[in-house]
């Protein structure tokens, strides 16, 4: 009987692709190994296998596996149920959930080469120009790419040229694979041991004795490795002695050393365990026997503690117990810059058995901690990171901790899959049977709903740890403020007072803009014209300073210009403020003054969040000003005033998450504030103050806010009552983009009706020259989920079956954020 395997291809295929096995292979072969398998005609791909059975595919031949990969699975069967689960639930393909799980460097690609044959004698007389140009460029080195050859031909066609070169047997063409992953290796350094007999050691000083250089090297050698006996570093031999790498060499070719290389992890913890013991207090202690509880009743557990109330305490006792019992555990964030803080919190309490992954860490450093994970080493105990995390090979997961669970980063946007990290956290901890925890100070709505109908448990904790009061809330009207013209630039007067009265008293200021850059608009005061991206339906943004007018769609940026583009008038303003704005005012406001900011133009390194929080905690800098990225979960003892520069660019924005949105970021970024004995303050700059939602924020009124978001949501048909499925339509003809919306959208208006919504432009209707339009599926709560995907998918491969549609592509998107 012959072996089939079906494996996954980091294609967007809707089905698993089927090779054929040798019974050996099939008895070696297990699911979760990597093999290389030909794909199309010239292409070699990395599969994962998902299954060996001994049904032959119906429709095609299956074709032989090229090679085996692996000796042990790199996926565990959890992993692939749920690559499985995400594939289904997100409608995306398991080659996307694959290319967004694996590290790349496992992801082996093939490129095709081009090779002299060994036995061509080429006539130059019967080739013609190109064919000469590839064979006289073989003759001089042994293999070309094809990229190689495109570049040498100046041409993108090169296939045919290549083909008529194998015709007359002079070239051959073949598929290698490249193995991207290299383990660090470190060098060491040992004496030859002919001189390691006392005599031979006299005798080798002695010859040395008019090269003191290398005598040095020799010496230096003795006293380290009698002080250790470990192998020694060629780096540490040559930072001792002082000598050059020329030196070392000389003594390596005369054979007096010898060196040798040894693989190492590039990530190593070198700091102590400084913390032994976390001590809750009553209302902790409290909150921690509650979520104990819920889990032995393998609840989902949501932990609604007010900020700064301790809640990362529990977490490291709640992780505590899971390493104790031999499991490993997960803590999620939502943002890489949080990691910083945190993960010195949690090495110094579990030293070496924490682990980050994320997306700022190089290709190398991802597949050391997937393997450590995979192995359950010592070492990968405990997983820190951002959303891609929930994809590691776990092997006994005990514990899931998501912070800060109202974030909408914890969805991925592009490219698919456009998985929650939060949702599907909780999935994952139902397949390995994991507690798992949720823990805000802002619960999201559909957490909090889901809370109330006993679909999760509830813990709260209402104090702040200490006892230390909630900040005070002062809200600054700045319609009247630009009327009596008590303004300096962004700030009001009593903005301006508090950041004085702060900085005498030797504290620290964070002040939030959630837009970045200088100016979002210039204009013309003539004309009235405003520069815009030619690439993108949005005006640009001027950043001060590199002086260049930007789209933060696509990147374009042009230099800043004296002139109006459109009549040549001198007169141009700026209009809206950004991060770059606040920070020069205040540099101006406040020269003596040390200033930072934080935002994604000055956090683009690994290590650049790092840098400005050790700065800020270590008091370095006095004000720092920043974006969302300043609200979450960061812990700074100093700060004792935070200003929300603008609070109406939060709420006056066309989605149905706006307020709930905007109530959660400024509670956030208020409970940065006043986190020690005194009491913080925080001033919110609005030309709104009597907005519901900025009144709610003063007084801290989440239920408030819960209930009247709720009612609306009710009276709309959104989530948590309806389910939602966005579809976006983009291609890069205006016309087609609008024909097949229609189209899409009457064929999901004939099965559900008055449910679908659109097709809509969005508020930016074309980015890097593709036109969007979306269409919306409402899902009520009675009507099955599963059938509905079922439905919405049949109609896209309908949809996608049209040849005058064949250019448009359609996203989608599964509870949109």
């Amino acid at each position: 009987m012959p072996y089939f395997a079906d494996l996954i291809l980091p294609l967007p295929l809707e089905k698993r692709f089927t090779y054929s096995l040798t019974p050996e292979e099939a008895g070696f072969i297990q699911p979760g190994m990597r093999l290389a398998v030909q794909f199309g005609k010239n292409r070699i791909y990395t599969g994962i296998v998902a299954e060996i059975h001994q049904n032959p595919p119906e429709l095609y031949e299956a074709k032989p596996i090229h090679q085996i990969l692996d000796e042990k699975p790199l996926l565990t069967k959890e992993q692939l149920a749920f690559w499985k689960w995400i594939a289904s639930y997100y409608l995306c393909a398991e080659g996307d959930v694959m290319r967004a799980a694996l590290p790349g460097a496992f992801l082996l690609e093939s490129e095709s080469i081009v090779k002299l044959r060994k036995d061509a004698q080429p006539e130059t007389a019967e080739l013609n120009d190109d064919e000469y140009l590839v064979i006289e460029a073989l003759q001089r080195q042994s293999s070309m790419k094809i990229q190689e050859v495109e570049q040498l031909l100046d041409r993108k066609k090169v296939l045919p040229v290549l083909n008529k070169l194998v015709m007359k047997d002079l070239v051959d063409l073949n598929q290698e694979i490249y193995e991207q992953f290299r383990p660090k290796e470190v060098r060491y350094v040992k004496l030859n041991p002919d001189y390691e007999p006392e005599p031979e050691m006299h005798r080798l000083l002695d010859e040395l004795s008019r090269a003191p250089k290398q005598r040095e090297i020799l010496l230096s050698y003795f006293s380290i490795t009698a002080k250790s006996k470990k192998a020694l570093k060629t780096k540490k031999l040559l930072e001792e002695s002082g000598a050059s790498a020329g030196v070392l060499k000389s003594l390596i070719d005369k054979g007096i050393f010898e060196e040798f290389y040894q693989e190492t992890d590039r990530i190593n913890f070198t700091g102590e365990i400084s913390n032994h013991e976390i001590n809750l207090n009553k209302i902790q202690q409290h909150a921690f026997d509650e979520i104990q509880q819920n889990f032995k009743e393998d609840k989902v557990c949501l932990l609604h503690g007010v900020t700064s109330s301790g809640k990362t305490e529990i977490y490291i006792k709640l992780i505590e117990e899971a390493v104790n019992r031999g499991q490993q555990a997960l803590y999620l964030l939502p943002e890489i810059a949080l990691t910083t803080q945190l993960i010195k919190r949690l090495q110094d309490y579990f030293g070496d058995k924490v682990l980050v992954y994320h997306s700022k860490y190089s290709l190398n450093e991802r597949v050391e901690i997937y393997k450590h994970v995979l192995n359950n080493s010592e070492k990968g105990k405990i997983i820190i990171g951002a959303r891609s995390c929930i994809f590691l090979p776990f092997q006994d997961l005990g514990l899931i901790v998501v912070d800060e669970e109202h974030e909408s980063t914890f969805k991925q946007f592009d490219p698919a899959p456009r998985y929650h990290a939060r949702d599907s956290a909780v999935v994952l901890a139902n397949l390995f049977k994991a507690s798992i925890v949720l823990g805000t100070a802002t619960p999201s709505i559909e957490s909090y709903f889901n809370a109330e109908h006993n679909k999760y448990a509830l813990v709260e904790l209402t104090r702040r740890y200490g006892n230390v009061l909630m900040p005070e809330v002062e809200i600054v009207d700045i319609k009247t403020a630009h009327r009596k013209k008590k303004m300096t630039g962004h700030f009001s007067e009593r903005l301006l007072a508090e950041i004085k009265e702060s900085l005498k008293e030797d504290e620290q200021v964070i002040l939030f803009q959630n837009r970045r850059g200088f100016s979002p608009i210039m204009e013309c005061n003539t004309c009235g014209h405003s520069p815009q991206c030619p690439n993108c339906d949005v005006s640009l943004t001027y950043h001060n300073h590199n002086n260049q007018l930007r789209c933060h769609y696509c990147g374009y940026h042009m230099a800043m210009q004296n002139q109006c583009m459109a009549c040549g008038s001198n007169e141009i303003t700026t209009k809206g403020f950004g991060t770059e704005q606040v920070e020069t005012e205040l540099k101006a406001l406040f020269p003596k003054h040390s200033i930072a900011r934080m935002d994604q133009d000055t956090t683009r390194g690994k290590y650049a969040y790092e840098k400005i929080i050790a700065a800020f905690e270590a008091h370095e800098t006095d004000i720092l000003v920043g974006t969302q990225m300043l609200t979450k979960g960061l812990d700074f003892r100093k700060v004792s005033l935070v200003g929300i520069m603008n609070a109406d660019n939060l709420l006056n924005f066309p989605d149905f998450r706006a307020h709930e949105r905007s109530f959660q970021l400024m509670l956030q970024v208020a409970g940065r504030s006043g986190r020690t004995k005194k009491r913080g303050k925080v001033l919110i700059q609005t030309f709104n103050p009597h907005h519901q939602i900025i009144q709610q924020v003063s007084t801290g009124a989440y239920t408030e806010m819960y209930k009247e978001q709720l009612e609306d949501r009710y009276q709309y048909q959104y989530p948590p009552y309806y389910r939602l499925i966005r579809l976006t339509l983009k291609c890069r003809d205006f016309s087609k983009t609008n024909e097949a919306a229609d189209w899409l959208a009457r064929a999901l208006e004939n099965v559900f009706d008055r449910y679908v919504l659109g097709p809509e432009f969005p508020p930016v209707a074309r980015i890097r020259n593709e036109y969007y339009k979306n269409i919306l599926i409402k899902i009520p709560q009675k009507q099955s989920l599963g059938k509905t995907k079922k439905m919405v998918q049949r109609i896209l491969n309908s949809f996608r079956a049209i040849g005058a549609y064949r250019a448009v592509r359609v996203i989608v998107n599964v509870d949109p954020q």
